[in-house]
C-alpha cells in the first residue's frame, strides 16, 4: 500500500510518502520554492517524492490531509461571531480565504493531483502529530502528548498508543494555548510568529526569570499542567496583526522594536553590529529587561511541560512518552522532562511542527485505519532529494566554476579536516537534506568548536543573526556522555534530532566554547548508521584535535530556507564569506 500524506494552508506545507508501511520520501515545499515557511499545496514536495520512490499518482492508494478542515472553519466562524465587532477584520478575511481555497480541500487535491474523490482521506490535526511521534518511534507501547499553537480546536493532547492503536483521552481548547502564548510573547519581544520562538529559547539564559510571577497572571495554572489563559491580555482570537493587547503591554511594559540589535553584558557587543552607540549603557539596560522577559516565559513554559507530563505519567505508567507539535521543538523543556519525571524514553518527531502532520497523517491511515503492522522506525531525519556525482559535476561545469573532483573519501575527509583546524567556515552538501527545522550533517555550515571567537567568525561570515543564538554540537555518539553532564543522553531518540538541551559538563565548556551556550549544548548525536560520511568527518576531527566535536548550524543565510540543491549551495557559499564549500565529492574555494 502507497500513501501519500499531505500538510498545507497554514505554514510549512510538507508531503511524505510512505510505501508498504515504510517511509521512502518527505520534504516541506519551502526547500523547492526557496519561500520560508511556504504555506501553499506542496506541488513541488509531492512531485519529489513521487520521483525517489519511481512512481506516479496513479500508484498511490489514498492521499491524507493532515487535518479536517470543515472542523477548523467552524472554530474560526464561531470565535469571529463571538468576539463581534472586534473580530470583523478577522471574520473578513477567514471568508475570503476559506470559502475561496482551504475550505475545498478535496477539490483541491483532486485537482492538483488528478486522484478521485475516494482515494482521499483526512486525519484530525493532534492525531497527525500523535502519529508523527509514535508509529515513528521505537515503542510499541506510549505515553503521547501534543502541544501546539492550535489545530482544529484543540491545542493540547494527550493520551495512550500503543501497537498500531492511539487513543487521546484528555485535551485543552482553543483559545488555551500555549504555543499561542508562547507566540504573544515571541511577538512581543520583536520576533515573527511561527519564526523567531527559537529566538526567544535562545535569548532566555542572558536573563533571569524575574518576571514569572506576572507571567503565571497572564492564566489559572492547575497541577496537571492544564490552565485556562485569561483572555483579557490577548488579542489572537480576533485580530490578525496582534497577539497581546493595552493590558499586557501594562503588565510587561513596552515592546521590543523589532530589527533591534540586541546585546547584554552576557552577550557582549559584536564587531559586525558597527559602532557602539552613545546610550550604550540604557539600551543595554533595555536589552537586559527583555532578556529577562524571554526567561520568565520560557521558565513558566517549561514548568507546564513538566507538569503535564508527570500528570500524564501519573495516570499512565508507562515508561516511554512521544510528543510532537511545534512545542516539542522547546528542546530546553524536553531535556528537564527526562530529568524531573519518571518518563525514561522521549521520542520526538523531529519535524514537530505542522510539517511533520504529513507523515502522521500518512501512517495513522496505514495503521489505525487499515489495520496494516508497524515495521518501520524513523532513526534519521534524511528524507530529502539528494545529487549524485554526475549532477554536481553538471552544475559547476555549466556555470564554469572552478573545482577539484576528490573521489577518494578518505582524502575528501583530510582535506576537509585540515580545512576545519585551520579555522576555515565550510559548507556541507552531502546526501538526502533533512526534513524538519535542524540542519543534521547533510546542509549544514560546520566550523571549529574550540575557540569561542568562531561564533562570531560565522556570524560575521554568513549568518548575519543575533550574537545570543547558539551554535550547535554534532558530536560521536559514543562521546557524548563525556561532554555532557546527562547520564544515558547517548541513548535518547530526541538528541539525534538536535532535540535536547543538556549541560555542558563543567570541565568541558573550554573545551568547546564556541557551541557553549551559557554551559548548555543543543547537541546532535551523531552515528555510523545514519550518517557514515559526517561520522566519519567527525572521527577523523576527533583524531586530529581530541576532540569528537563539530559546530555545525544550518546550511542558509538569514531569512532563507536551508540549502537543497548545488545550485542553491554554491549561491549561498558566494553570497557569503564561507571559506570552502563540500559539495558531495567536490570542493569549491572562493
Amino acid at each position: 500500500m502507497k500513501v501519500l500524506g499531505i500538510s498545507a494552508f497554514y505554514h510549512d506545507s510538507s508531503a511524505a510518502l510512505v510505501s508498504d508501511g515504510v517511509l521512502v520520501a518527505a520534504a516541506e515545499e519551502e526547500r523547492f520554492t526557496r519561500k520560508k515557511h511556504d504555506h501553499d499545496f506542496p506541488s513541488l514536495a509531492v512531485e519529489f517524492c513521487l520521483r525517489r520512490a519511481g512512481i506516479g499518482i496513479k500508484d498511490v492508494d489514498h492521499v491524507v490531509f493532515y487535518e479536517k478542515p470543515f472542523v477548523k472553519f467552524e472554530r474560526i466562524f464561531q470565535t469571529a461571531m463571538e468576539t463581534f465587532p472586534r473580530g470583523v477584520g478577522m471574520f473578513r478575511a477567514a471568508m475570503q480565504t476559506w470559502l475561496l481555497d482551504k475550505l475545498w480541500i478535496k477539490a483541491i487535491i483532486r485537482e492538483k493531483l488528478g486522484v478521485d474523490s475516494d482515494r482521499i482521506a483526512f486525519c484530525d490535526h493532534h492525531l497527525s502529530h500523535a502519529a508523527s511521534a509514535f508509529y515513528c518511534s521505537p515503542f510499541d507501547k506510549a505515553a503521547i502528548l501534543t502541544v501546539d499553537g492550535v489545530g482544529e480546536w484543540t491545542t493540547t493532547a494527550k493520551g495512550v498508543a500503543e501497537g498500531k492503536n492511539i487513543h487521546l483521552q484528555h485535551e485543552m481548547r482553543f483559545p488555551h494555548s500555549l504555543g499561542l502564548l508562547y507566540s504573544a510573547f515571541t511577538a512581543f519581544l520583536g520576533f515573527e510568529v511561527n519564526e523567531g520562538e527559537y529566538k526567544v529559547m535562545g535569548m532566555a539564559p542572558y536573563g533571569e526569570p524575574k518576571y514569572l510571577d506576572k507571567v503565571w497572571q497572564l492564566m489559572d495554572l492547575s497541577v496537571d499542567g492544564s490552565f485556562q489563559l485569561k483572555m483579557e491580555y490577548f488579542k489572537f482570537p480576533y485580530s490578525l496583526k496582534n497577539t497581546y493587547n493595552r493590558n499586557f503591554v501594562k503588565l510587561f511594559g513596552p515592546p521590543r522594536e523589532p530589527e533591534t540589535h540586541f546585546f547584554t553584558k552576557g552577550t557582549g557587543f559584536p564587531s559586525y553590529f558597527g559602532e557602539k552607540p552613545g546610550n550604550y549603557a540604557e539600551l543595554e539596560r533595555e536589552n537586559q529587561h527583555y532578556a529577562d522577559i524571554a526567561s520568565s516565559i520560557q521558565k513558566a513554559v517549561e514548568e507546564i511541560i513538566v507538569r503535564m507530563a508527570r500528570s500524564l505519567h501519573a495516570e499512565t505508567g508507562l515508561d516511554d512518552l512521544c510528543m510532537a507539535g511545534g512545542v516539542a521543538l522547546n528542546s530546553v523543556a524536553n531535556c528537564r522532562i527526562l530529568r524531573e519525571t519518571p518518563f525514561k524514553r522521549l521520542y520526538i518527531q523531529p519535524g514537530a511542527g505542522d510539517g511533520g502532520g504529513a507523515i502522521g497523517a500518512a501512517f495513522h491511515f496505514i495503521h489505525q485505519v487499515m489495520g496494516e503492522p508497524r515495521k518501520f522506525v524513523m532513526d534519521h531525519a534524511y528524507w530529502g532529494e539528494e545529487f549524485n556525482d554526475g549532477q554536481i559535476a553538471e552544475f559547476l561545469n555549466a556555470e564554469n566554476i572552478p573545482h577539484e573532483h576528490v573521489p577518494d573519501e578518505d582524502k575528501l575527509i583530510a582535506r576537509t579536516v585540515e580545512a576545519l583546524t585551520s579555522k576555515k567556515v565550510i559548507g556541507w552538501h552531502q546526501g538526502r537534506f533533512e526534513f524538519g527545522p535542524r540542519a543534521l550533517g547533510c546542509r549544514s555550515i560546520i566550523a571549529d568548536p574550540r575557540t569561542a571567537e568562531m561564533k562570531d567568525i560565522v556570524n560575521t561570515k554568513i549568518k548575519f543573526r543575533e550574537p545570543y543564538r547558539p551554535f550547535a554540537p554534532s558530536i560521536l555518539v559514543e562521546a557524548a556522555e563525556e561532554y555532557f553532564d546527562m547520564p544515558g543522553i547517548s541513548k535518547q531518540e530526541a538528541a539525534r534530532f538536535m532535540l535536547l538541551v543538556a549541560p555542558v559538563k563543567k570541565e568541558k565548556q573550554d573545551v568547546i566554547p564556541a557551541v557553549s551556550h551559557m554551559g548548555t549544548g543543543r547537541l546532535q548525536t551523531v552515528f555510523r548508521e545514519t550518517n557514515p560520511r559526517y561520522y566519519k568527518l567527525i572521527k577523523h576531527f576527533g583524531q586530529a584535535t581530541g576532540v569528537p566535536v563539530v559546530m555545525n548550524t544550518s546550511y542558509n543565510l538569514r531569512g532563507e530556507p536551508i540549502v537543497t540543491t548545488p545550485a542553491n549551495a554554491y549561491r549561498t557559499f558566494k553570497a557569503s564569506e564561507m571559506d570552502l564549500l563540500v559539495c558531495g565529492n567536490y570542493l569549491v574555494r572562493k
